[in-house]
């Protein structure tokens, strides 16, 4: 067998089939019998499931051999990168690993491309699958079909094994899995988590799985690349939190990833990597009653609310663009867009971005305590959809307007910074 490619008249070369596939080639032959197209597409799909999951099955079982028998035997490139991304994978406790083919875009004979879905759970961690969408091309030999190339779909992005070998430090709370990092500093990550996890649980009392896993790639090109965005985006930013908002109780929320920007958290000393650290757990708490309702001011204020409200720093010191602005005599006019909170814009607006964001939840906790504010969230999480969500929960919970809570929270931010 080949890897698939193309002969010098641009045509995929045939494969050599077993006997028995040529005297039933020529009996279909004879005979003028065919199957519809679209009978043939789903012979295909099942085919091809049944090599997924032999290659499934190889994972689980830590299986080298048993993995490697998916793949085309004279791809010797892609089996040596396969072998190694296995390898990759050892420590990291597998509780599921499963593809699903969503569809085939093409197809010529022996030879196919899929597009496929792989989703795998985190043993006592995840209590749903991380999905990541793959482009396979497959090759057929009799009746089995061979993969002859794996990679990211359109617009996806790799895994943290694709990168390295994936070393895992347990915490109490917090499972830390790092690539080319000192051991000693995921130890002290997972530490950090698992002081986050009761804190965030006093903040948000709402069932919550509190367990995170945290992803530490060697670094901020690593971090980008899990991410499927520039670097360039990430540079000054320590952290951030993967999920899939929007879900519902027939569908649960994916597992959430926090990814860690190893420099830039670095960079920081033990009270901004706590915040960090409790901010992105904070989102991780939180998921299932985040949905597109929710605005960005609402969930990432209500985030840094959580990991600044048992820390003893006044709030010029935790808010000093936005300090700076009110005694400046520029008291913002309203409540931040979501568009505000791009990483790729000026630093300085995305600080006050945040800062006022949080000044808001603030507000809500001091005048209408605690549990409104947890409820404030949740009810417009639960709206189904962004217009009027927050309008509703201000009257619902609070028993404001939005004109009348602005107004105050303006006021709020002259008292306490100006």
């Amino acid at each position: 067998m080949a890897v698939r490619g193309r002969d010098a008249r641009g045509r995929r070369p045939r494969l050599p089939r077993r006997a028995a596939g040529l005297v039933l080639a020529v009996l279909l032959t004879a005979s003028a019998c065919s199957a519809p197209a679209d009978a043939d597409t789903s012979l295909t799909v099942r085919e091809i499931d049944a090599t997924l999951e032999r290659r499934a099955a190889a994972v689980l079982a830590r299986d080298p051999a048993g993995y490697l028998d998916a793949l085309a035997p004279d791809a010797a490139k892609l089996r040596a990168a396969q072998r190694t991304e296995l390898a990759n994978l050892a420590d990291v406790p597998l509780k599921s690993w499963s593809y699903e083919v969503k569809g085939i875009t093409e197809e010529d004979g022996d030879w196919a491309t899929a597009e496929v879905e792989l989703r795998y759970r985190i043993d006592g961690y995840d209590t749903a699958p991380v999905a990541a969408r793959r482009t396979l091309e497959l090759m057929r030999d009799g009746e089995r079909w061979y993969v002859s190339a794996d990679r990211p779909a359109k617009g996806a992005s790799d895994q943290l094994w694709h990168q390295g070998e994936v070393e895992v430090v347990r915490g109490a709370h917090s499972l830390v899995l790092g690539v080319g990092r000192p051991e000693e500093e995921l130890r002290q990550i997972a530490d950090t988590v698992d002081l986050a996890v009761p804190a965030v649980s006093d903040a948000w009392p709402q069932p919550w799985a509190r367990r995170v896993v945290v992803h530490v790639p060697d670094s901020v090109e690593s971090m980008a690349g899990l991410l499927g965005s520039p670097e360039t985006s990430y540079r000054g930013i320590a952290a951030v939190t993967t999920g899939e908002a929007g879900t519902t109780g027939e569908r649960p929320a994916l597992a959430d990833r926090v990814i860690v920007n190893p420099q830039a958290y670095a960079s920081l000393g033990s009270f901004g990597q706590r915040v960090v650290l409790t901010h992105e757990t904070t989102h991780v708490a939180t998921r299932t009653s985040t949905s597109t309702a929710t605005p960005v001011w609402l969930s990432e204020g209500f985030a840094d609310w959580a990991a600044y409200r048992g820390e003893d720093r006044t709030p010029d010191l935790i808010a000093p663009e936005l300090t700076g602005a009110v005694r400046a005599g520029d008291v913002p006019a309203g409540l931040p867009d979501d568009k505000d909170f791009g990483f790729d814009g000026d630093p300085a607006e995305l600080a006050r971005a945040y800062e006022s964001a949080w000044m808001a939840c603030e507000l809500i906790a001091e005048r209408w305590g605690k549990e409104k504010l947890t409820a404030f969230y949740a009810a417009v999480g639960a709206h189904p959809g962004r217009d009027g969500a927050v309008e509703q929960a201000l009257g619902s919970v609070l028993d404001t307007t939005p004109e009348e809570f602005t107004a105050d929270w303006r006021d709020y931010l002259s008292a306490r910074l100006g």
